[in-house]
């Protein structure tokens, strides 16, 4: 394995059917976003910063501006209201069962391992802040799901400065947790969301754990 985390740098598979509409939509407030694929069927995307609640509005806009098939993980109980559960689901949702006998990590990694083996797409994107206000650091289970399933990790940051989406650094895990952080805040540390000062810093946090 690896010392030191390996940037991807091969040919990117494409997105799937891009909206117009959204990347309009996008566009009419100076919003761009650079997101020429993926390296693999299936990897992790971490979202840094997360400061807004405008961070979801943007990130859902660009994933259909782009074409980009997408799972994130939110409360069960969200899924359960018949309506607004269909468009979760819909959007790419998973809903996390916190009394699952084999934990959010393992039962992700064990979706991500039968979506390969069906040739299916499974890219999990999350916020590992886990909030919009300041914290000691990110929780540490969508990076855990990257390392079990050994995938790829995807460094996605939203600009508020620049309004850029940006999704093209790619990275194979060390597996040490020290070393992979310290490549994630060498190039997500200087990005600059809505409210700078709730950036997290990017750290495990004291206690890791293995919550969305």
């Amino acid at each position: 394995m690896s010392t030191v985390p390996i940037v991807l740098t091969g040919p990117l598979l494409p997105h799937g059917r891009k909206s117009r509409l959204a990347r309009w939509v996008l566009g009419l407030f100076g919003w761009t976003v650079d997101a020429p694929g993926v390296p693999a069927e299936q990897g992790v995307i971490l979202v840094y910063p997360h400061t807004s609640n405008w961070d979801f509005v943007i990130g859902l806009l660009a994933k259909w501006a782009i074409g980009l098939q997408l799972r994130f993980w939110g409360k069960d109980s969200l899924f359960k209201a018949p309506l607004l559960g269909h468009w979760m689901r819909w959007i790419g949702g998973i809903g996390v069962d916190r009394n699952s006998h084999h934990g959010i990590v393992a039962d992700t990694v064990r979706q991500m391992q039968a979506a390969a083996a069906r040739g299916e797409r499974f890219w999990l994107a999350a916020a590992p802040e886990g909030t919009r206000s300041l914290t000691s650091g990110w929780r540490t289970g969508a990076y855990q799901v990257a390392a079990q399933a050994g995938v790829p990790v995807g460094l996605c940051y939203f600009d508020f400065q620049r309004r850029l989406v940006s999704l093209t650094r790619f990275i194979m895990l060390t597996g040490d947790m020290q070393t992979d952080f310290a490549a994630f805040a060498d190039y997500l540390g200087s990005r600059v969301g809505m409210r700078p000062e709730l950036a997290s810093p990017i750290q495990p946090r004291s206690k890791p754990d293995s919550r969305p």
